[in-house]
């Protein structure tokens, strides 16, 4: 075996397969590929072969398309079969939320490109004319997904992936990883050790105990799926066209034509540990190709619905049952991306449904290591999404969740409460007895809304009952004071002689050039897309605070301490410090008799920082707020928050002062046509189709994307971000639709929502730079105007803010 390697990739499934595939495919000839026993040997040998197009993410429905559209295609491309049944996919539905949820993700299927339409039961019945329709609505009907023999369909992309120069090497067990001082990693194998620039957690169900050599977390869980396949049918035997995949909620799973027989897979709703992995929550470390025992009773329930709906199925017994271990993450969808804190080190692992996001996740990480930037957004995927708060216990009860509602329709607001609360402020427990409505982001705990005690969320695509409670949040901030824990945000102090000079490298806007100046400023990568969003403020020369994102905590840590040097320190402070949003026409008068501090417009100026003491708490005031309001950010130690929290309730009481959550955030920051960081702002796109220039300093010297954005300012882009009021009724912006001009597809919405004080139904989107007239945005299934703005709908002087 050879001594060297560009990449080593360690797993040979379908995941870590078709990344050598793409990698060779990308141009990284030099990629080696080590598999302990036969390649597809831990879970895809026994998997079911599923490739759905259908899902409920748009980016992960690309992912998925781009498999669907490989599969088909690779045994021309290879020369190997891949057993590959294109006979298409039905979910069904059985409630009107369910049939919304449909037309949701129909109207973005066209920007992704797989074909599919919504169709009754006269329909599904003539595609499949054994299916009892008792109850069913409506059926999601897509055309150009199906199944696939994954040990064929991954032994085709090995054939491949060894045709465009990659080499395999199977049964040669690694045994460990580590770090050399040059940077590269040494990959310790029984048959020799291998030295690399890159190395490639593809370990499948051992992908954590791969990760741990490094001391990278993997926060995967095993689960126990199984499937079953019945004898053989008569009634199969004469068809001349394969039954579509059907996906059924009602009875959690999955159920099809195999070959002349019925194949049924259920995820069942048992208690927690019921379909928790053997042994320690994986096959033996020694395992090659290692299955369960079949359970029928613990899957019976579930079966016994899934025969009612197949009744055909109940005719003929069962011929096998296969119960084999698959990885689960914590929100259901895989790690692909960098590791964080190892520079070179990547998972491409924790998969569920990795038949289907095999080639797809291949296909966009070899992007990511080839060229450092990927068409698509990867925030979904990316391994950093999580933070040290997954440890074993959250991650086992998140996974238990994501495994027993693999079929559940993922309705706007849905809680997830599995392994909640976690990272908690010390609001948290007064906020909720006020009727704090709490979401998670990054582990944390934040307000969505705020809600009388008894009331219960309707989950629907429509706007429901919390229309009005965040209408009155909303006008509380326009109109008086609002106040909310923002605790979440990401928050780091760079200091030292060469903390300027960092920050100045990794920024493409302007640092504040005097003490208490804050700016706005991207990190950009090499290729000049957006990989960050950070609100920097200048406490002193050689003293930065830094904020970002909660869900960016961990990729601004890897920008941070990979390009520092010995002369800055870098310091997490996310924990230690909270942070109050006080907002309104209202705040200054809050804050006034609390402090010493001058909080005039001379005294304390718009878009700056101060250090000052509130209501006898150290206190880092920023005046800057997301909501374009007059207001600060409080950023205060966070064992003396409930004390601040305290003491501007009431100062504020006089003023009308009342509690705000997310949802009016979003709600006010569409008003003032702000961007999101994920939603618009993203590694898919640079500073210039974002129309972000002014937060770009080309003169200041040089830094990371520089000259790649001065290179699409010249050459031109091909979409650009627009921001209008759409002729919404009862249903408002997710992101994802599709933009219309006549029947052309011109664009995509990224985010939205409504104005409740404008009384306008507001969008982002990404349009065609050529898409010009009456522009139209499908939503739900039908065509609503878009008009497009030329300012924001809310005070586009910001008048307000400089107030």
């Amino acid at each position: 075996m050879q001594s060297h390697a560009r990449v080593v990739i360690v797993g040979g499934g379908m995941m870590g397969v078709g990344l050598a595939y793409h990698l060779a495919e990308e141009g990284w000839k030099d990629v080696l590929l080590i598999e302990k026993a036969e390649l597809t040997s831990g879970s895809t040998w026994h998997a079911a072969g599923q490739c759905p197009s259908f899902i409920g993410n748009y980016n992960m429905a690309k992912i998925h398309h781009y498999s669907n559209t490989l599969y088909p295609r690779l045994e021309e491309l290879t020369g190997h079969p891949t057993g590959w049944h294109g006979c298409g996919g039905i979910r069904l539905a059985t409630t009107p939320e369910e049939v919304d949820w449909f037309r949701h993700v129909s109207g973005f299927a066209a920007n992704v490109g797989f074909q599919m339409e919504i169709i009754g039961p006269d329909r599904i019945r003539e595609l499949n004319p054994w299916l009892n329709t008792d109850g069913i609505l409506a059926g999601a009907h897509t055309t150009m997904d199906g199944h696939v023999d994954p040990a064929s369909a991954c032994n085709a992309m090995a054939a491949g992936a060894r045709q465009l120069g990659a080499t395999i090497v199977r049964h040669n067990r690694v045994t460990g990883i580590t770090r050399l001082p040059s940077g590269e990693f040494e990959v310790v194998t029984e048959q020799g050790n291998v030295i690399c620039e890159h190395v490639v957690n593809a370990g499948g169900c051992y992908a954590r105990e791969v990760g741990a050599w490094l001391g990278v977390e993997t926060p995967i869980t095993n689960m126990e799926h199984q499937y079953l396949v019945t004898e053989p049918l008569a009634a199969f035997k004469g068809l001349d066209t394969e039954l579509p995949v059907m996906r059924d909620p009602a009875t959690a799973g999955y159920y099809r034509q195999e070959q002349k027989a019925g194949l049924v897979g259920i995820y069942e709703h048992h208690g927690a540990k019921e379909a928790w992995a053997a042994r320690g929550g994986r096959p033996e470390w020694q395992s090659e190709n290692e299955l369960f025992e079949g359970d029928l009773d613990r899957i019976a329930p579930w079966l016994e619905k899934a025969l009612e709906r197949m009744p055909i199925f109940a005719e003929a017994g069962i011929k096998r049952i296969i119960n084999g271990a698959i990885p689960h993450t914590p929100d259901g969808n895989p790690l692909v991306g960098p590791a964080h804190g190892v520079r070179n080190y990547w998972q491409c692992c924790g998969s569920s449904i990795g038949i289907a996001q095999g080639a797809g996740c291949g296909k966009y990480l070899a992007q990511w290591m080839v060229h450092g930037d990927v068409e698509i957004n990867m925030a979904s995927v990316d391994p950093r999404r999580f933070g040290g708060y997954a440890d074993a216990d959250y991650t086992r009860a998140k996974s238990f969740d994501d495994y027993h509602n693999m079929f559940e329709t993922p309705l706007p607001g849905r809680e997830i409460h599995a392994g909640r609360p976690n990272r908690v402020t010390p609001l948290y427990e007064k906020l909720k007895a006020k009727g704090a409505v709490h979401t998670e982001v990054h582990g944390w705990e934040r307000p969505k809304y705020f809600a009388p005690a008894g009331f219960a969320e309707k989950l629907q695509y429509r706007r429901n009952n919390t229309f009005d409670l965040v209408a009155a949040e909303c006008r509380a901030v326009r109109e008086r004071v609002g106040i909310m824990d923002l605790s979440i945000f990401a928050k780091f102090d760079v200091a030292g002689p060469g903390a300027e000079a960092l920050l100045d490298r990794l920024t493409a806007n302007r640092l504040p050039r005097k003490p208490g100046g804050i700016n706005l400023t991207h990190v950009l990568s090499e290729g000049g897309r957006i990989e960050g969003e950070w609100t920097i403020t200048r406490l002193a020369d050689d003293r930065f605070y830094v904020l970002t994102g909660a869900g960016a905590e961990r990729q601004a840590l890897d920008h941070l301490r990979f390009a520092a040097g010995g002369d800055v320190t870098i310091t997490n402070v996310t924990d230690a410090y909270g942070m109050l949003v006080v907002a309104g026409p209202k705040a200054r008068e809050v804050l006034v008799p609390l402090t010493d501090a001058d909080l005039s417009n001379a005294g304390f100026r718009w878009l700056s920082g101060q250090e000052i003491t509130i209501a006898n708490v150290p206190v880092r005031a920023l005046r800057v707020t997301y909501l374009g309001e007059l207001g600060w950010e409080l950023h205060a130690p966070m064992a003396e928050l409930e004390t601040l929290y305290d003491a501007i309730w009431a100062s504020g009481a006089a003023h009308g002062i009342a509690d705000f959550g997310s949802h009016a955030v979003n709600a006010l920051r569409m008003e003032k046509g702000y961007r999101g960081f994920g939603a618009e702002l993203t590694n898919e796109i640079t500073l210039v189709e974002a129309d972000c220039l002014r937060f770009y300093a080309p003169d200041k010297g040089d830094f990371s994307g520089r000259a790649a954005t001065e290179a699409r300012r010249a050459d031109g882009i091909a979409t650009r971000l627009v921001y209008g009021e759409v002729n919404a009724t009862d249903c408002d912006i997710y992101g994802g639709e599709a933009v219309m001009l006549g029947e052309r597809v011109v664009g995509v919405c990224t985010s939205g929502g409504y104005g409740h004080v404008t009384g306008k139904s507001l969008a982002f989107a990404y349009l065609d730079p050529d898409a010009t007239g009456d522009l139209e945005v499908v939503i739900l299934g039908e065509r609503r105007a878009m008009k497009l703005l030329g300012e924001p709908a809310w005070d586009p002087a910001n008048v307000r803010q400089k107030g």
